[in-house]
């Protein structure tokens, strides 16, 4: 079972997209966005999950670069 987490900009505090990890990703984790764009994760937010559920929504914080 894989992780679904939401990518989010440390900029500007929004959402970029949704991502699935074949297991927890480490705080200094690089990977590609759909846009092609290599991040790296800054923080990774475990949330508490819904009542009856067990999954836990994960949050990963990522600087994108300005596009020039």
């Amino acid at each position: 079972m894989g992780i679904t987490a939401t990518i989010m900009n440390t900029a500007t505090g929004q959402p970029i997209q949704k991502m699935s990890f074949g297991r927890m990703p480490k705080p200094w984790a690089s990977f590609n966005l759909e846009s092609g764009e290599l991040v790296t994760a800054e923080r990774i937010d475990v949330g508490k999950p819904a009542p009856g559920k067990f999954a836990a929504p994960i949050t990963i914080w990522v600087t994108v670069k300005p596009r020039g």
